[in-house]
Formats: structure tokens, C-alpha cells, sequence
């Protein structure tokens, strides 16, 4: 067996393709996640298909209680993978938004995935071992709101730790998907009729480009071409059309 992965948000969208993805590469897997009935249903299936080990962990991430949870559990195992994946986002621009469901986003996205990655380093740099792989947004490249703010952040902390562990056996990548059909908008209530076909992306093949971007040492994974020319248009242009552009996709999702 290639070790023990653990993945938040496993029961879904990227976060259940990353499972089946590693699976098949023989990790066992921690499927981390709010739904406890959803995850053991998960876990049979990938132990049955895969002939894996498995164990969940409900907890919800947006809470202290959940976070805390997940790394003492770190703490007091050896974990080989690391996957960032838990998240959603609003359907509400920042000025017109409740602060507590902000904070609850900010939670889930930033807080969690920072203390588990503080968490698992040490044991990965003493192995000289481990790939961690945090699941941030081409939305972080944008000035799209908060939701882009934040993952900015775990973008640029991934970029930091891909410099600082070079030339050891430890690999951090971030993965910059762009919409991708999973669960994500429809549980933010968010309406994406405007947009093309082609821009939408499937959860396995940017999974699948992820771990092979993760396992050549590759800092940030942009999967799809269209992704790519607007990840370089929005790098090229003034940072004013920038912040249209992001705005832009904001009305778009309401």
C-alpha cells in the first residue's frame, strides 16, 4: 500500500474525484466531511472498488470543534497525502453578505486548510516525504470578492511552502480549477445559466492533472486551456480591467 491520504470535503466534487483518484494509486483514505451517512456510503464503495483501507471523520470545518478534530487526528497518525478540498462560497457581494457567514467561508477556507497543513508538515519534513495539494481558484488570480481573497491566500502560502521545502522529498501544489460541474453553485444558489459550455470542466481530468502537476513538483496546476489564456490575460492586463473582469463574474452568479 502506497500510505494513508487524507481528503476534507471527500464526499463530493472534487474532493470525492480526489478520492477515487487516489484510491486507485493505493493510498488507504481519511474522508473528512459534515455528512456522516454520505461518508460511510463513500468509504464502502472505494473500499469495495479499490480494496483499500478507509476511515471517516465527520466534522464540520467551519466550526473550531471540527478543525481541532481533524488535527489531532493528524497528530496521532502518519499521513502521506494531504488534499485541501473542503469549501463553498456566497451568493452575496461582501457589502450586502452577514459578517457571520463570512467568517464561516473565511473559516473553511483559510483557517482550516492553513492549521491542517501547520499540522502535517513536521512529520512530512521528517520523513522527507508527503504531498500536499491545497485546492484554491483561478478566482484568486481575479478580484472577485472575498471568496477570491481568500483563495489568493492559499494559493500564494502554497507558492511560499513550494519554495521554502525545494529540494526535499515534500511536494505542496496548489490546484486553480476553474467552474467546474460539481454540487459547489447549486448549494450557494448561485445561477450559472450565462455561462458557455466550454468553459466548464470536469472534475475527474482536472483531478487527474492535479496529482500528476503534485508529483512532478509543480507549484500551481491550472487544468483546462481556457483556464490557462485567462489566467495569462488576467497576469498581462492592468489591474483595473482586472478588477472588472471580477466583478463582472460576480453579476454573473446572482
Amino acid at each position: 500500500m502506497a500510505g494513508w491520504a487524507l481528503v476534507t470535503g471527500a464526499t463530493a466534487g472534487i474532493g470525492e474525484s480526489f478520492c477515487r483518484k487516489l484510491a486507485s494509486e493505493g493510498y488507504n483514505l481519511i474522508l473528512v466531511a459534515r455528512d456522516t451517512e454520505r461518508l460511510a456510503a463513500n468509504a464502502k464503495a472505494l473500499e469495495a472498488a479499490h480494496g483499500i483501507s478507509t476511515h471517516i471523520l465527520s466534522a464540520d470545518l467551519t466550526t473550531e470543534k471540527g478543525c481541532s478534530l481533524v488535527e489531532q487526528y493528524i497528530n496521532e497518525h502518519e499521513i502521506d497525502v494531504l488534499v485541501n478540498n473542503a469549501g463553498y462560497g456566497l451568493n452575496q457581494s461582501f457589502t450586502k453578505s452577514e459578517i457571520e457567514a463570512e467568517q464561516q467561508v473565511l473559516n473553511i477556507l483559510v483557517r482550516t486548510p492553513m492549521r491542517l497543513t501547520h499540522r502535517v508538515l513536521p512529520q512530512m519534513k521528517l520523513r522527507n516525504s508527503g504531498v500536499i495539494i491545497n485546492v484554491a481558484s483561478v478566482a484568486g488570480f481575479i478580484a472577485g470578492g472575498a471568496y477570491s481573497a481568500m483563495k489568493s491566500y492559499l494559493t500564494v502560502l502554497t507558492e511560499s511552502l513550494h519554495a521554502e521545502l525545494a529540494g526535499t522529498g515534500v511536494m505542496v501544489s496548489a490546484l486553480c480549477p476553474g467552474f467546474t460541474k460539481t454540487e459547489f453553485h447549486q448549494r450557494a444558489k448561485m445561477k450559472m445559466d450565462a455561462l458557455p459550455e466550454f468553459m466548464w470542466l470536469d472534475a475527474d481530468r482536472l483531478v487527474h492533472k492535479s496529482w500528476h502537476d503534485a508529483k512532478r513538483g509543480k507549484a500551481v496546476s491550472v487544468p483546462g486551456w481556457q483556464y490557462k489564456v485567462l489566467v495569462f490575460v488576467i497576469k498581462a492586463a492592468p489591474r483595473v480591467w482586472v478588477r472588472k473582469i471580477g466583478i463582472g463574474l460576480r453579476r454573473k452568479q446572482r
